[in-house]
Protein backbone atom coordinates (compact mmCIF):
# COMPACT_ATOMS: atom_id res chain seq x y z
CA UNK A 1 0.00 0.00 0.00
CA UNK A 2 0.66 3.73 -0.16
CA UNK A 3 0.25 5.61 2.78
CA UNK A 4 0.09 9.12 4.00
CA UNK A 5 0.41 10.08 7.52
CA UNK A 6 -1.64 13.58 7.93
CA UNK A 7 -0.78 15.65 11.07
CA UNK A 8 -2.14 19.09 12.30
CA UNK A 9 1.42 20.64 12.83
CA UNK A 10 4.37 20.27 13.83
CA UNK A 11 5.81 23.08 16.03
CA UNK A 12 6.09 21.37 19.90
CA UNK A 13 6.81 17.81 21.17
CA UNK A 14 3.84 15.64 22.89
CA UNK A 15 2.04 13.19 23.49
CA UNK A 16 0.38 13.57 19.70
CA UNK A 17 3.88 14.18 18.12
CA UNK A 18 5.31 10.59 20.17
CA UNK A 19 2.28 8.93 18.44
CA UNK A 20 3.43 10.56 14.75
CA UNK A 21 6.51 9.56 15.53
CA UNK A 22 5.85 6.21 15.99
CA UNK A 23 3.37 6.25 13.35
CA UNK A 24 6.66 6.97 11.05
CA UNK A 25 8.90 4.16 12.06
CA UNK A 26 6.01 1.96 11.35
CA UNK A 27 5.88 2.79 7.79
CA UNK A 28 8.92 4.58 6.70
CA UNK A 29 8.25 4.96 3.53
CA UNK A 30 4.76 6.82 4.29
CA UNK A 31 4.60 10.71 3.10
CA UNK A 32 4.33 13.00 5.67
CA UNK A 33 1.69 15.88 5.59
CA UNK A 34 1.22 18.86 7.59
CA UNK A 35 0.27 22.57 7.44
CA UNK A 36 3.85 23.59 8.91
CA UNK A 37 6.63 22.28 9.83
CA UNK A 38 8.69 24.50 12.38
CA UNK A 39 11.95 22.46 13.91
CA UNK A 40 13.34 25.18 15.61
CA UNK A 41 10.78 25.61 18.08
CA UNK A 42 10.84 21.97 19.07
CA UNK A 43 13.88 22.41 21.98
CA UNK A 44 15.66 19.23 22.25
CA UNK A 45 13.59 17.30 19.77
CA UNK A 46 14.25 19.30 16.52
CA UNK A 47 16.16 16.72 15.09
CA UNK A 48 13.52 14.09 15.13
CA UNK A 49 11.50 14.44 12.15
CA UNK A 50 14.72 15.93 10.49
CA UNK A 51 15.00 12.63 8.46
CA UNK A 52 11.38 11.80 7.34
CA UNK A 53 9.37 12.60 3.90
CA UNK A 54 7.55 15.85 5.37
CA UNK A 55 5.49 18.05 3.04
CA UNK A 56 3.50 21.37 3.67
CA UNK A 57 0.64 23.31 2.90
CA UNK A 58 0.95 27.18 1.55
CA UNK A 59 0.65 28.31 5.11
CA UNK A 60 4.76 26.98 5.37
CA UNK A 61 5.02 30.02 3.68
CA UNK A 62 3.40 32.87 5.54
CA UNK A 63 5.57 35.10 7.42
CA UNK A 64 4.71 35.26 11.30
CA UNK A 65 3.47 32.08 10.74
CA UNK A 66 5.34 30.62 14.41
CA UNK A 67 2.97 33.12 15.86
CA UNK A 68 -0.27 31.81 14.03
CA UNK A 69 -0.85 28.87 15.16
CA UNK A 70 -3.89 29.49 16.40
CA UNK A 71 -5.68 31.85 13.92
CA UNK A 72 -4.51 29.10 11.22
CA UNK A 73 -7.24 26.81 12.56
CA UNK A 74 -9.50 28.64 10.09
CA UNK A 75 -7.29 28.46 7.30
CA UNK A 76 -6.56 24.58 7.91
CA UNK A 77 -9.39 23.36 6.15
CA UNK A 78 -8.32 24.62 3.01
CA UNK A 79 -4.70 23.96 3.47
CA UNK A 80 -5.93 19.61 3.86
CA UNK A 81 -8.19 20.33 1.01
CA UNK A 82 -5.63 21.57 -1.30
CA UNK A 83 -3.42 18.54 -0.91
CA UNK A 84 -3.45 15.66 -3.27
CA UNK A 85 -4.01 12.02 -2.15
CA UNK A 86 -5.05 10.63 -5.39
CA UNK A 87 -2.14 8.43 -5.58
CA UNK A 88 -2.85 6.90 -1.97
CA UNK A 89 -4.28 3.57 -0.45
CA UNK A 90 -4.53 4.21 2.94
CA UNK A 91 -4.40 7.49 4.82
CA UNK A 92 -4.09 7.85 8.78
CA UNK A 93 -4.81 11.26 9.82
CA UNK A 94 -3.42 12.35 13.68
CA UNK A 95 -5.97 14.06 14.86
CA UNK A 96 -4.69 16.17 17.57
CA UNK A 97 -8.05 18.40 18.15
CA UNK A 98 -6.04 21.74 17.06
CA UNK A 99 -7.02 21.26 13.09
CA UNK A 100 -9.18 19.71 10.66
CA UNK A 101 -7.38 17.02 8.92
CA UNK A 102 -10.27 14.75 8.39
CA UNK A 103 -12.23 17.41 5.51
CA UNK A 104 -8.93 16.47 2.99
CA UNK A 105 -10.42 15.26 0.15
CA UNK A 106 -9.34 10.56 0.13
CA UNK A 107 -10.29 9.88 -3.40
CA UNK A 108 -9.85 6.23 -3.17
CA UNK A 109 -8.10 5.91 -0.34
CA UNK A 110 -9.04 4.55 2.82
CA UNK A 111 -9.26 7.14 5.28
CA UNK A 112 -8.35 6.28 9.48
CA UNK A 113 -8.65 8.78 12.09
CA UNK A 114 -5.95 8.31 15.03
CA UNK A 115 -8.24 10.58 17.13
CA UNK A 116 -6.44 12.16 20.31
CA UNK A 117 -9.33 14.46 20.89
CA UNK A 118 -12.28 16.13 18.88
CA UNK A 119 -11.02 20.10 19.02
CA UNK A 120 -11.35 20.94 23.06
CA UNK A 121 -12.64 24.28 22.16
CA UNK A 122 -15.21 23.52 20.47
CA UNK A 123 -16.88 21.40 22.94
CA UNK A 124 -16.61 23.25 25.85
CA UNK A 125 -13.40 21.72 27.48
CA UNK A 126 -10.80 23.86 29.32
CA UNK A 127 -7.85 25.39 26.63
CA UNK A 128 -4.54 26.55 27.25
CA UNK A 129 -5.79 30.08 26.13
CA UNK A 130 -8.01 32.23 28.39
CA UNK A 131 -10.11 33.76 25.16
CA UNK A 132 -13.43 33.70 26.77
CA UNK A 133 -12.43 36.84 29.01
CA UNK A 134 -12.86 38.86 26.71
CA UNK A 135 -16.32 39.73 25.69
CA UNK A 136 -15.74 41.08 22.30
CA UNK A 137 -13.45 37.91 21.48
CA UNK A 138 -15.82 35.85 23.08
CA UNK A 139 -18.52 36.57 20.63
CA UNK A 140 -16.44 36.23 17.59
CA UNK A 141 -15.11 33.24 18.61
CA UNK A 142 -18.59 31.58 19.81
CA UNK A 143 -19.85 32.85 16.15
CA UNK A 144 -16.83 31.28 14.86
CA UNK A 145 -16.66 28.48 16.71
CA UNK A 146 -20.55 27.29 15.80
CA UNK A 147 -19.71 27.28 11.79
CA UNK A 148 -16.57 24.94 13.38
CA UNK A 149 -18.53 22.60 15.11
CA UNK A 150 -20.45 21.95 11.59
CA UNK A 151 -17.19 21.73 9.95
CA UNK A 152 -16.08 19.58 11.95
CA UNK A 153 -18.83 17.56 11.87
CA UNK A 154 -18.84 17.25 8.29
CA UNK A 155 -14.90 15.94 8.36
CA UNK A 156 -16.00 13.29 10.89
CA UNK A 157 -18.61 11.62 8.33
CA UNK A 158 -15.62 11.47 5.79
CA UNK A 159 -13.21 9.20 7.87
CA UNK A 160 -13.92 5.41 7.10
CA UNK A 161 -12.45 4.19 10.45
CA UNK A 162 -11.63 6.22 13.88
CA UNK A 163 -9.23 4.92 16.47
CA UNK A 164 -9.15 6.56 19.54
CA UNK A 165 -6.68 7.09 21.91
CA UNK A 166 -8.90 6.33 25.00
CA UNK A 167 -11.97 5.20 26.23
CA UNK A 168 -12.79 8.54 27.39
CA UNK A 169 -12.10 10.07 23.94
CA UNK A 170 -14.14 7.56 22.46
CA UNK A 171 -17.21 8.70 24.38
CA UNK A 172 -16.20 12.31 22.82
CA UNK A 173 -16.07 10.97 19.22
CA UNK A 174 -19.85 8.83 19.90
CA UNK A 175 -21.06 12.13 21.02
CA UNK A 176 -19.88 14.56 18.99
CA UNK A 177 -19.19 12.75 15.63
CA UNK A 178 -22.28 9.77 16.15
CA UNK A 179 -19.41 7.63 15.42
CA UNK A 180 -18.01 4.25 16.52
CA UNK A 181 -14.32 4.31 17.58
CA UNK A 182 -11.61 1.34 18.15
CA UNK A 183 -9.24 2.14 21.24
CA UNK A 184 -6.09 1.37 20.63
CA UNK A 185 -3.83 3.02 23.71
CA UNK A 186 -1.00 5.24 22.35
CA UNK A 187 2.63 4.37 22.73
CA UNK A 188 4.39 5.19 25.83
CA UNK A 189 7.87 4.74 26.94
CA UNK A 190 10.84 7.40 28.01
CA UNK A 191 14.01 5.95 26.27
CA UNK A 192 17.43 6.72 25.75
CA UNK A 193 16.57 8.45 22.25
CA UNK A 194 20.56 9.47 21.35
CA UNK A 195 18.92 13.08 21.09
CA UNK A 196 19.73 14.45 24.67
CA UNK A 197 22.53 17.15 25.29
CA UNK A 198 24.97 15.74 27.89
CA UNK A 199 25.42 19.29 29.20
CA UNK A 200 21.98 20.05 29.68
CA UNK A 201 21.38 16.52 31.25
CA UNK A 202 24.48 17.48 33.29
CA UNK A 203 23.09 20.62 34.45
CA UNK A 204 19.95 18.59 35.35
CA UNK A 205 22.10 16.48 37.46
CA UNK A 206 23.23 19.19 39.18
CA UNK A 207 20.16 21.44 40.02
CA UNK A 208 18.67 21.43 43.27
CA UNK A 209 16.98 18.05 44.98
CA UNK A 210 18.46 15.49 42.48
CA UNK A 211 19.22 13.33 45.44
CA UNK A 212 17.19 10.18 44.38
CA UNK A 213 13.78 9.99 45.87
CA UNK A 214 13.66 13.42 47.81
CA UNK A 215 11.57 15.27 45.69
CA UNK A 216 8.42 15.46 43.61
CA UNK A 217 7.68 15.73 39.63
CA UNK A 218 5.32 17.66 37.90
CA UNK A 219 5.23 18.60 33.72
CA UNK A 220 4.97 17.86 30.66
CA UNK A 221 2.72 20.78 28.55
CA UNK A 222 2.78 23.76 31.27
CA UNK A 223 -0.74 25.34 30.11
CA UNK A 224 -3.56 26.15 32.15
CA UNK A 225 -5.80 23.22 31.69
CA UNK A 226 -2.97 21.41 33.41
CA UNK A 227 -3.23 23.24 36.59
CA UNK A 228 0.40 23.21 37.66
CA UNK A 229 -0.62 26.39 39.53
CA UNK A 230 -2.65 24.23 42.13
CA UNK A 231 0.91 21.79 42.28
CA UNK A 232 2.90 24.84 42.88
CA UNK A 233 0.83 26.32 45.81
CA UNK A 234 0.01 23.28 47.48
CA UNK A 235 3.90 22.25 47.82
CA UNK A 236 4.93 25.64 48.01
CA UNK A 237 2.58 26.06 50.89
CA UNK A 238 3.76 22.59 52.73
CA UNK A 239 7.69 23.42 51.41
CA UNK A 240 8.03 20.17 49.76
CA UNK A 241 10.74 19.58 47.23
CA UNK A 242 8.90 19.67 43.41
CA UNK A 243 10.78 19.88 40.13
CA UNK A 244 8.61 20.94 37.15
CA UNK A 245 9.60 20.43 33.21
CA UNK A 246 7.94 21.61 30.35
CA UNK A 247 7.14 24.02 27.59
CA UNK A 248 5.36 26.83 28.68
CA UNK A 249 2.39 28.46 26.70
CA UNK A 250 0.41 31.93 26.70
CA UNK A 251 3.01 33.33 29.35
CA UNK A 252 1.52 30.37 32.02
CA UNK A 253 5.14 29.62 33.01
CA UNK A 254 5.60 33.80 34.10
CA UNK A 255 2.84 33.04 36.29
CA UNK A 256 3.61 29.76 38.37
CA UNK A 257 6.93 30.93 39.23
CA UNK A 258 4.75 34.16 40.92
CA UNK A 259 3.68 31.94 43.56
CA UNK A 260 6.39 29.85 43.17
CA UNK A 261 8.85 28.98 46.48
CA UNK A 262 12.29 28.21 46.83
CA UNK A 263 11.40 24.66 46.85
CA UNK A 264 9.96 24.60 43.62
CA UNK A 265 12.57 23.83 40.72
CA UNK A 266 11.58 24.85 36.79
CA UNK A 267 13.72 22.70 34.83
CA UNK A 268 12.36 24.05 31.40
CA UNK A 269 11.66 21.93 28.43
CA UNK A 270 13.67 18.64 28.28
CA UNK A 271 15.54 15.92 26.26
CA UNK A 272 14.02 12.14 26.77
CA UNK A 273 17.53 11.28 28.49
CA UNK A 274 16.67 14.12 31.22
CA UNK A 275 13.10 13.15 31.67
CA UNK A 276 14.25 9.51 32.10
CA UNK A 277 16.27 10.53 34.94
CA UNK A 278 13.87 12.92 36.89
CA UNK A 279 11.50 10.50 36.78
CA UNK A 280 13.13 7.59 37.73
CA UNK A 281 14.66 9.42 40.86
CA UNK A 282 11.01 11.05 42.03
CA UNK A 283 9.18 10.15 44.60
CA UNK A 284 6.05 10.47 42.89
CA UNK A 285 5.01 12.17 39.73
CA UNK A 286 2.50 15.03 40.22
CA UNK A 287 -0.87 15.08 37.68
CA UNK A 288 -3.81 17.76 37.99
CA UNK A 289 -4.90 17.76 34.24
CA UNK A 290 -8.60 18.62 33.72
CA UNK A 291 -10.47 16.51 31.67
CA UNK A 292 -7.09 15.18 29.71
CA UNK A 293 -7.57 13.06 26.56
CA UNK A 294 -4.93 10.40 27.65
CA UNK A 295 -2.36 11.93 29.40
CA UNK A 296 1.04 9.96 28.88
CA UNK A 297 2.94 11.99 31.37
CA UNK A 298 1.95 9.55 34.37
CA UNK A 299 2.24 6.10 32.20
CA UNK A 300 5.46 7.31 31.32
CA UNK A 301 6.47 7.78 35.11
CA UNK A 302 4.57 4.41 35.76
CA UNK A 303 6.80 3.04 33.05
CA UNK A 304 10.08 3.05 35.37
CA UNK A 305 8.08 2.23 38.16
CA UNK A 306 7.19 5.77 40.03
CA UNK A 307 3.67 5.78 41.42
CA UNK A 308 1.47 9.13 40.51
CA UNK A 309 -0.76 11.35 42.51
CA UNK A 310 -3.43 12.32 40.04
CA UNK A 311 -6.48 14.37 40.04
CA UNK A 312 -9.39 11.56 38.97
CA UNK A 313 -10.62 12.90 35.83
CA UNK A 314 -10.17 12.05 32.12
CA UNK A 315 -7.82 9.24 30.44
CA UNK A 316 -5.95 8.76 33.83
CA UNK A 317 -8.63 7.15 35.25
CA UNK A 318 -8.31 4.25 32.47
CA UNK A 319 -4.22 3.98 33.45
CA UNK A 320 -3.88 4.94 37.19
CA UNK A 321 -5.08 2.06 39.64
CA UNK A 322 -6.05 3.50 43.02
CA UNK A 323 -5.91 1.51 46.01
CA UNK A 324 -9.69 1.93 46.45
CA UNK A 325 -10.02 -0.74 43.12
CA UNK A 326 -10.08 -3.70 44.92
CA UNK A 327 -10.26 -6.77 42.96
CA UNK A 328 -6.90 -7.54 43.48
CA UNK A 329 -5.34 -5.01 41.57
CA UNK A 330 -1.63 -3.81 42.63
CA UNK A 331 -1.89 0.29 43.55
CA UNK A 332 -0.13 2.34 41.26
CA UNK A 333 -1.14 5.83 42.32
CA UNK A 334 -3.64 7.66 44.87
CA UNK A 335 -6.32 10.31 43.44
CA UNK A 336 -7.70 13.06 44.69
CA UNK A 337 -11.25 14.30 43.30
CA UNK A 338 -11.63 17.76 43.58
CA UNK A 339 -8.84 20.54 42.42
CA UNK A 340 -7.59 22.30 45.41
CA UNK A 341 -5.27 22.06 47.87
CA UNK A 342 -7.28 20.13 50.36
CA UNK A 343 -8.18 16.68 48.37
CA UNK A 344 -4.23 17.19 46.68
CA UNK A 345 -2.61 17.30 50.34
CA UNK A 346 -4.69 14.41 52.01
CA UNK A 347 -3.95 12.75 48.66
CA UNK A 348 0.28 13.19 49.60
CA UNK A 349 -0.67 12.35 53.17
CA UNK A 350 -2.05 8.75 51.89
CA UNK A 351 0.90 8.02 49.38
CA UNK A 352 3.07 8.25 52.09
CA UNK A 353 1.31 5.53 54.11
CA UNK A 354 1.26 3.11 51.10
CA UNK A 355 4.31 0.73 49.82
CA UNK A 356 4.27 0.91 46.13
CA UNK A 357 5.74 -2.18 44.25
CA UNK A 358 7.95 -1.23 41.71
CA UNK A 359 7.78 -4.21 39.69
CA UNK A 360 4.33 -4.02 40.07
CA UNK A 361 4.01 -0.91 38.73
CA UNK A 362 6.03 -1.27 35.71
CA UNK A 363 4.38 -4.28 34.64
CA UNK A 364 0.92 -2.70 34.73
CA UNK A 365 2.44 0.22 32.61
CA UNK A 366 3.46 -2.45 29.79
CA UNK A 367 0.14 -2.78 28.29
CA UNK A 368 0.49 1.20 27.29
CA UNK A 369 3.99 0.15 25.30
CA UNK A 370 5.36 0.90 22.10
CA UNK A 371 4.84 -2.75 21.18
CA UNK A 372 1.45 -3.03 21.74
CA UNK A 373 0.59 -0.04 19.86
CA UNK A 374 2.30 -1.41 16.97
CA UNK A 375 0.83 -4.83 17.00
CA UNK A 376 -2.61 -3.70 17.42
CA UNK A 377 -2.68 -0.49 15.05
CA UNK A 378 -1.09 -3.21 12.49
CA UNK A 379 -3.91 -5.89 12.81
CA UNK A 380 -6.75 -3.09 12.75
CA UNK A 381 -5.20 -2.29 9.42
CA UNK A 382 -4.38 -5.01 7.50
CA UNK A 383 -8.46 -6.23 8.75
CA UNK A 384 -9.76 -2.74 7.37
CA UNK A 385 -7.86 -2.44 3.69
CA UNK A 386 -8.23 -6.48 2.75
Amino acid sequence: MKIAIVHDYIKEYGGAERVLEELIKLYPKATVYTTVYLPKYLGPHRQRFSEYKIRTSFLQYLPFKAKLISPFRLLSPLAFKLFNFSDFDLIITSQTGAYFPNILDKEKAVLISYTHTPPRYLYGFATAREWKKNPVLRFLGELANHFLRLLDYKAAQNVDYFIANSKNVAGRIKKFYRRDAVVIYPPVGVQESGIGNKESRKKIHNSKFIIPNSYYLAGGRLARPKHIELIVMTFTKLRIPLKIFGKEFAGYGDSLRRIAGKNVDFLGEISDEEKLDLMKNAKAYIFAAEDEDFGITPVEAMMVGTPVIAYKSGGVIETVVDPSAGSGQVATGVFFDRLSAGPLTMALNKFKTIDFDKNAIIKHAKKFSAENFDRELKKFISKVTK
